[in-house]
């Protein structure tokens, strides 16, 4: 046996998403970006008097942490993607960035209620032309920000196997979203949501006299943004907690693997990383087949990235009594 043979049989754990690293780049940028802008809405919001502008600009604050978050989330998957202490690599690692983003939103939504609420019940003069002029800065910064985070999806595909009973196919499909890259869209289209309704509400308050609107809007917002938390929370914590989400892929699995008579008698299936999915499979069968057989049965299935076979031989003197 050559020394080098060993090779064909040993892989890694390499299960980032596609194009992580231009998806670290910009969030980067985009960090920057509403860093700069923060410190101006806060600074004009207060000076201003306006609460749905300073809503804004602390939204922008914990924003700014939260893609921080996310960034480094890319920083840290990349340089540790082949540290073997990870199990399944570090394609996981956005997720956890994620679900905290989204932790983040829900604080800010209650923040962003109370003192709405505050607010209406207690109103205070506001600076309407200046607070504007800010407000529309501070949408056009989130408009850049989202133009920059926006995810494109592709069905590129490269696949390989394995002979020893597991195999290889690193998809990337539309079905498996990058929820770190989502969260730290998420964050930006918030602000952006709220500087839309921050200026409807200034216009309103200034031409209507209308000095409950602003504050008004301050609460919706803060409601929009609980809601987009929770679809975030609920997500990527499943991802976390290894939910099996895609039942589709699931039953393309079954579908394949059941035929000749042989059965699937047990199935784990769970994200590993954006557009990758591993999968454990128990069967039984009455004539077992070679491994790669059984993987040449799965080959096409977008998503598979890392594939466990293992097959039992159903023992019984009758044949085909499995």
């Amino acid at each position: 046996m050559h020394s080098h043979s060993l090779d064909q049989w040993t892989h890694d754990h390499v299960y980032l998403g596609h194009k992580h690293d231009r998806h670290e780049r910009r969030t980067w940028f985009v960090v920057a970006l509403t860093a700069v802008m923060m410190v101006g809405e806060i600074v004009a919001g207060t000076l201003f008097g306006s609460m749905a502008l300073l809503a804004d600009g602390w939204h922008m604050a914990t924003h700014a942490a939260a893609l921080g978050i996310a960034a480094l989330a890319y920083l840290f998957a990349r340089r540790q993607a082949s540290n073997p202490h990870f199990t399944f690599g570090t394609g996981k690692f956005g997720d956890l960035a994620a679900f905290a983003s989204a932790i983040t939103l829900a604080l800010i939504a209650i923040q962003i209620g109370f003192e709405s609420a505050e607010r209406l019940v207690r109103p205070v003069p506001i600076a309407y032309g200046e607070a504007i002029a800010v407000a529309v800065l501070g949408l056009a910064v989130n408009l850049v920000s989202a133009w920059l985070l926006r995810e494109q999806h592709d069905d590129h595909h490269h696949g390989h196997s394995h002979a020893h009973g597991h195999s290889h196919d690193h998809a990337h499909g539309h079905s498996h979203r990058d929820n770190n890259l989502r969260a730290a869209y998420i964050h930006v289209v918030a602000d952006a949501a709220t500087s839309v309704l921050a200026i409807a509400a200034l216009v309103a308050a200034m031409l209507a006299q209308w000095s409950w609107a602003d504050p008004l809007v301050g609460i919706i917002g803060a409601v929009v943004i609980a809601s987009w938390a929770y679809g975030l929370i609920r997500d990527s914590g499943a991802v976390l907690l290894d939910v099996n989400s895609d039942k589709k892929l699931e039953g393309a699995i079954r579908e394949r693997m059941e035929t000749r008579g042989d059965k699937v008698t047990d199935l784990h299936l769970w994200q590993i990383g954006p557009g990758h999915r591993a999968a454990v499979i128990s069967l039984i069968s009455d004539d077992p087949l070679p491994p790669a057989d059984y993987k040449r049965r799965l080959s096409g299935l977008h998503g598979l990235s890392h594939v466990t076979v293992e097959v039992e031989l159903c023992r019984h003197e009758k044949q085909g009594a499995c």
